[in-house]
């Protein structure tokens, strides 16, 4: 039978296998208490932590060949066990506070445990290190006799460390990291043992040659020389080999450089195969994660804008109405929204005036209108050289044609009304005049003029108007009125005070027009003080009634069909407070016309078939 030297003498048999260090206690293997020198089995029932339902349950728990497994009973273990774990890399966690729970974790994977005493906690964690230490994962000197067989292993079948099934492909990076460990272990053990070897040769070499020159100084006969141990320090022919053994097996307790070197190197390939394994894993693994966080960026994205959006909405509905949101430079609501809640108000109160239009149409009213000669004088109250002056102004300049460097823009085309605007602007307030013609059969300028100025019939045709009063009655054809309008959120709610005369203009020749004027304009009263609860707006508005009559066929008389009055109407309107310009200009744009239409109505429906006023 062949048989292979050790560095001590004997002799070791080829057949049986012996690990990397080669030391005596290597070879022995650790007795147990089993009956083959392994570990005994150990079984009993412990409470397991199951869910938040059930909560803590008994179960059967066994250890064996370093691996847990739990049973629902004993009476059910010929069934199968429930779960398992291999202990190799398992952490055991006695709790801090309760002395009968342990946890066992593996990965993301834990048990929590419970035990009936103390004594008996410590009797399971006492078996499971055993357990370890068996499998070679508990104490140093067992862990390095792991690493070392599985380096070995590797290196017999040339270094390939894929060679073993801890390298096999598929395994996670978890698990390769988890190697990665392992072997960092064996590495640092194996450097250690190596090193100590090299210090064990630097040693014997250094009283080697002390021992030598002593030899050469004493030994002049060339015999050789004996120790009292029987082995030669010296021959003729300067032969080191017995020296050398005894100095190898004294000095560096008989380690095998040649094996922990093969070992050594076998576990560096181990180790840089697995790091390429990790470094392909996290290549593979990178596009994968990067579509993932793509995702969930993307994901979050939406969930912000979603949350953006409801809490806006939220903030307008529990804030309706509130200062925040009031017209002004610092609104939080934007121009879009004001523009829609302004619409949303006047198409509310268009509904409102359209069902109590129907109850007014039935009230018929038989108006005493004053004849034309109680028009046409001026007055002799304080306003009188006001009012006379903004007559003359609005007959030089409101007649005047649209075109030229008026710089008018035509904004609203209805059949015979035309609405046209010139854009203004004053310390960021639009003051965009406005000016519309239109044309009606049927009634004469007259009529128009006096229905615009009545207050008695205010409310049947105004409907932007909440509330108004006469401060003051200066003539026949001149009052000061109070008024305040219609609120429309988000805006302010706004007031005015003026001063409404209606005059008949004196014709030059007599081919002029019969033409009548009310003007209304801004003024101061004592009795109507701006308040704090409405914004005062300052107005200069005035509608110009020309009369043009067509002369009838033979003998017959001028009817109402052979009428037409030319209206012409400018007003020039400070809001008194800011607002989005484009909310106001799409305003005026869209109610200017329907009050022209509503109003010219309004006059044709209450004197038909009535006597023509000129």
């Amino acid at each position: 039978m062949n048989s292979s030297p050790l560095p001590n003498g004997r002799l070791l048999p080829d057949s049986q296998s012996w690990n990397s260090s080669g030391s005596d206690e290597d070879l022995e293997a650790e007795p147990g208490p089993g009956p083959h020198g392994g570990v005994l089995e150990f079984s009993g029932v412990l409470s397991k932590w199951t869910n938040y339902i059930h909560g803590w349950q008994d179960r059967w728990v066994m250890l064996k060949n370093n691996t847990l497994s739990y049973y629902k009973s004993q009476d059910e273990r010929e069934y199968g066990c429930r779960g398992s774990l291999c202990l190799s890399k398992a952490v055991i966690t006695p709790h801090e506070f309760d002395e009968c729970r342990l946890d066992i974790s593996v990965n993301d994977s834990v048990w929590y445990l419970r035990a009936q005493d103390p004594e008996h906690r410590n009797q399971w964690i006492d078996s499971i290190e055993l357990h370890r230490a068996e499998s070679g994962y508990g104490s140093e000197s067992s862990l390095r006799r792991h690493g070392s067989m599985l380096s070995l292993t590797s290196a017999t079948s040339g270094y390939s460390a894929t060679s073993t099934s801890s390298f096999k492909k598929g395994h996670s990076l978890r698990e390769k990291l988890s190697e990665m460990e392992t072997f960092r272990d064996i590495l640092c053990r194996q450097v250690d043992t190596l090193q100590k070897y090299f210090d064990g040769c630097a040693d014997a070499v250094h009283r080697d040659e002390l021992q030598r020159d002593k030899i050469v100084e004493d030994d002049e006969d060339d015999f050789p020389t004996t120790r009292s141990d029987g082995e030669f320090l010296h021959n003729n022919n300067g032969s080191k080999e017995k020296l050398f053994q005894c100095l190898s097996h004294k000095g560096i307790n008989g380690i095998d450089f040649k094996g922990e070197a093969i070992t050594f190197k076998a576990t560096t390939a181990g180790i840089l195969a697995t790091l390429s394994h990790c470094i392909d894993l996290m290549v593979k693994r990178e596009d994968s994660w990067q579509k993932r966080l793509d995702k969930e960026m993307e994901k979050r994205r939406r969930v912000e804008e979603a949350y953006k959006s409801a809490l806006c909405e939220l903030k307008k509905k529990s804030h309706f109405g509130g200062p925040d949101y009031e017209e002004g430079p610092n609104s939080l609501i934007n121009e879009d929204e004001f523009f829609d809640a302004v619409e949303a108000a006047l198409d509310r109160q268009d509904k409102i005036e359209e069902q109590s239009q129907c109850e007014k149409s039935r009230i018929l009213r038989s108006n005493s209108v004053p004849s034309g000669d109680a028009y046409s004088t001026v007055g002799s109250h304080r306003f009188a050289e006001k009012v006379e002056e903004m007559v003359k102004n609005h007959m030089t300049y409101s007649l005047q044609d649209v075109g030229g460097d008026a710089n008018w823009q035509l904004v609203v085309e209805e059949g015979e009304m035309k609405v046209y605007r010139r854009e203004v602007e004053e310390n960021g307030i639009v003051l965009d005049p406005l000016k519309a013609t239109h044309s009606v059969k049927g009634v004469t300028g007259h009529e128009v003029c006096d229905y615009f100025w009545d207050t008695d019939v205010r409310n049947d045709w105004e409907t932007t108007v909440e509330n108004f009063s006469v401060v003051e009655t200066l003539s026949d054809n001149a009052v000061i009125i109070y008024q305040t309008h219609k609120r429309v959120w988000p805006a302010s709610q706004r007031d005015v005070l003026y001063l409404s005369a209606i005059r008949k203009i004196l014709a030059n020749n007599e081919n002029d027009p019969d033409t009548w004027l009310v003007c209304n304009f801004s003024v101061d009263h004592e009795n109507a003080q701006p308040n704090n609860r409405c914004v005062r707006a300052k107005i200069n508005i005035g509608m110009i009634c020309q009369t043009l009559v067509s002369p009838p066929e033979g003998d017959k008389e001028i009817s109402r069909d052979n009428i037409l009055c030319k209206i012409t109407y400018v007003a020039n309107v400070n809001p008194g407070g800011w607002a989005p310009a484009s909310v106001l200009r799409a305003v005026a744009k869209r109610e200017y016309p329907k009050f022209l239409k509503r109003f010219t109505s309004y006059v044709q429906e209450k004197t038909a078939g009535k006597p023509i006023l000129f």
